[in-house]
């Protein structure tokens, strides 16, 4: 089966793509966390490039798909969707991987393919095969396309938004609410 998923991850590749943001005020960021086969999802919306919260939420979901490496989006797509649906924002930070992923379709590509509109992935590892190019290490973290931005844009758009520690500061929020650190 994974092998299928792999080919389709090929294939779904083709539909990022990748064009200049235009005007942002609304910055997204979500993050998920787990406890056995329950997803607690943070989602944030933001003013950009203040930074100033405008909407945070969670919502917990019951996952039916195990933790597979390079298969993230099995695990946390429907999650996510779920919190992002009807939200305003202009341009969304996933955690994890964009382009800069073996199969150039992780879990960033993903939700911007499937909400048509703009993603960032945001990850603090690399995947071992992300493509050269695919990515920019800002701050802490590497910055890939998701969906309908350029990696020039996402790199600018997160490096607007990091803390003092070199974290995007709409993703720590969204972190921190998936792990039930902030109401």
């Amino acid at each position: 089966m994974l092998e299928r998923v792999a080919k389709a991850q090929e294939k779904l590749s083709s539909k990022v793509r990748e064009v200049p943001l235009e005007k942002i005020e609304r910055i997204g960021a979500v993050d998920a966390s787990y406890r056995e086969n329950l997803a607690r999802v943070g989602f944030v919306v933001c003013t950009y490039p203040e930074c100033d919260v405008i909407k945070m939420k969670t919502l917990e979901v019951e996952v039916t798909f195990p933790y597979i490496p390079t298969f993230f989006f099995l695990r946390e797509t429907r999650p996510i969707l779920m919190a992002s649906k009807g939200e305003n924002f202009d341009v969304l930070l996933v955690e994890g991987h964009g382009k800069a992923h073996p199969r150039r379709y992780g879990l960033a590509s993903h939700i911007g393919v499937v909400l048509q509109k703009p993603t960032i992935g945001v990850a603090k590892k690399l995947l071992k095969g992300a493509p050269p190019g695919s990515y920019a290490k800002v701050g802490k973290v590497y910055v890939s396309v998701g969906n309908l931005v350029t990696l020039e844009d996402a790199i600018a758009v997160v490096s607007q938004v990091l803390d003092e520690t070199g974290y995007p500061k709409p993703l720590k929020l969204a972190d921190r609410l998936s792990k039930g650190k902030i109401k």
